[in-house]
């Protein structure tokens, strides 16, 4: 039987290029943000709840959702985050639910959730240990504002939505400290897959 592993990490910390390692390695990686992104798309589950509560101005030229348009109306008021997550969470757990038995049957060594709010919807359940990416905030910042054109302000609001990360950090069971080169978050997390998968015993 897979060990199910919880992957998570404030936002900018590194945490896709950790599972993307663990992939490499031979895990099966469950990206809930790949699943919400699918389930979004027109005529889908979440497509059609997410126009019915914000309205048609969400949705762009080509039918698709406007993700823009929707972060910040959910990034600048709790009560709409709320709502979001709310009526996504139930529906993506559900999926994340179906797709472990899969990858159960295909025997997978290592079940890999990449979920970015892992504690805040209560996804830790599910899972044998939680593994939490982090970087210090200036890091978050830098990266957020450089790689999504952020203003700081609207940097500071993204990471402000999320659990804080001394929070995570006493929830989660093991670590990798990505502050540091690559080469030293790969070696971290190359002790942690041999820990999962047993390869480092005798």
């Amino acid at each position: 039987m897979a060990r199910i592993i919880g992957l998570t990490g404030g936002i900018a910390s590194g945490k896709s290029t950790m599972a993307k390692f663990f992939r490499d390695k031979g895990a099966a990686v469950l990206n809930v943000d790949a699943i919400a992104h699918h389930l979004s798309k027109p005529r889908r589950v979440l497509y059609k709840i997410y126009v019915q509560h914000f309205g048609e101005d969400i949705i762009q030229p080509d039918g698709t959702l406007d993700r823009q348009a929707i972060g910040r109306k959910v990034f600048t008021d709790e009560k709409e985050r709320q709502w979001l997550n709310d009526h996504s969470h139930p529906i993506l757990a559900h999926v994340m639910h179906q797709q472990i038995e899969c990858m159960q049957r295909k025997n997978f060594p290592v079940i890999i959730l990449d979920v970015p709010l892992l504690f805040e919807a209560g996804w830790d359940k599910m899972t044998e240990e939680n593994c939490l990416v982090f970087v210090d905030e200036a890091t978050q910042l830098e990266r957020l504002m450089q790689r999504n054109g952020y203003t700081e302000a609207e940097a500071r609001g993204r990471i402000a939505a999320q659990m804080p990360l001394a929070e995570k950090k006493q929830r989660a069971d093991t670590f990798i400290d990505n502050n540091g080169s690559l080469e030293e978050s790969f070696a971290q997390a190359e002790k942690l897959w041999k820990e999962w998968t047993h390869a480092g015993i005798s």
